[in-house]
C-alpha cells in the first residue's frame, strides 16, 4: 500500500464515476476485506459482522435486481435519473455489501441485559466503522467507491440470489472500480465549532 494512514484518510471520498478496468487483482481484493473484516473493533469483541464481495457478473447481478426493485416503486416517467445512477454503479468492478448479524445482537442482549438498549447501536457504529476501513483500503490501492443504501429495498432480493441467512442485516452498499473522475474539492466547516480540547 503506497499511502499512510492519515493520507489515506484525507483522500477517501465518494467518487460516482467508476469503470471495470482493472486496478488491482481480485485476491488482493479479497485480503483487504478480510483484514478489514478481521480487525476492525466491535462492542463485546461481537464480531457480528458480515460481509459478500460481488465481482463480475455477480456484480452487474446486484445493481440488475437493484433496478427491477426499484422500477417497482419509481414512477417511469421520472426513472431516468435512477437508471443512470443504476449504470453508474453497474460500470464498477465490484460491490461489497455490508451485513450484521442479529443473532449475535441478540445474543448479547440476552446476556448482557442491563445494556440491551444499545447493542443495535453499537452494532450500527461497527458497521460504520467497517465500511470506512473497507472504503479506505479500496481508495489506498487506487479504487473510487461510495456507500449506498437500498435496503431494505433489496434485502429480499440479495438474500434470495445469494443464500444470505435471514439473520443478516443489509447495512450498506458499496460499489467501486477504478475511478474516471476526479473528486471536487470539500469545504470544511470550521474547526473551532466541531472541537473542543481541554487541557
Amino acid at each position: 500500500m503506497s499511502k499512510d494512514l492519515l493520507k489515506a484518510l484525507k483522500e477517501r471520498r465518494s467518487i460516482y464515476g467508476i469503470s471495470k478496468d482493472h486496478v488491482v487483482s481480485d485476491t488482493r481484493i479479497e485480503e483487504l476485506v478480510a483484514e478489514a473484516v478481521q480487525h476492525t473493533p466491535s462492542a463485546f469483541n461481537s464480531q457480528s459482522a458480515r460481509v459478500v464481495v460481488l465481482l463480475g457478473e455477480q456484480h452487474d447481478k446486484l445493481w440488475n435486481l437493484t433496478e427491477d426493485a426499484l422500477r417497482k416503486v419509481v414512477p417511469a416517467e421520472n426513472f431516468t435519473p435512477t437508471k443512470e445512477k443504476m449504470d453508474a454503479f453497474r460500470s464498477g468492478y465490484g460491490t461489497v455489501l455490508f451485513f450484521e448479524d442479529e443473532t449475535v445482537v441478540k445474543g448479547l442482549q440476552e446476556q448482557f441485559a442491563l445494556y440491551s438498549d444499545n447493542f443495535p447501536i453499537w452494532s450500527q457504529q461497527s458497521s460504520g466503522m467497517l465500511q470506512f476501513v473497507v472504503w479506505t483500503l479500496l481508495d489506498a490501492e487506487g479504487f473510487g467507491a461510495t456507500l449506498q443504501h437500498y435496503n431494505p429495498l433489496i434485502d429480499a432480493g440479495i438474500a434470495e440470489e445469494w443464500n444470505i441467512p435471514s439473520t443478516w442485516k443489509l447495512t450498506g452498499q458499496m460499489p467501486f472500480g477504478k475511478p474516471t473522475v476526479t473528486a471536487g474539492e470539500k469545504a470544511f466547516q470550521p474547526l473551532d465549532s466541531r472541537l473542543k480540547v481541554f487541557k
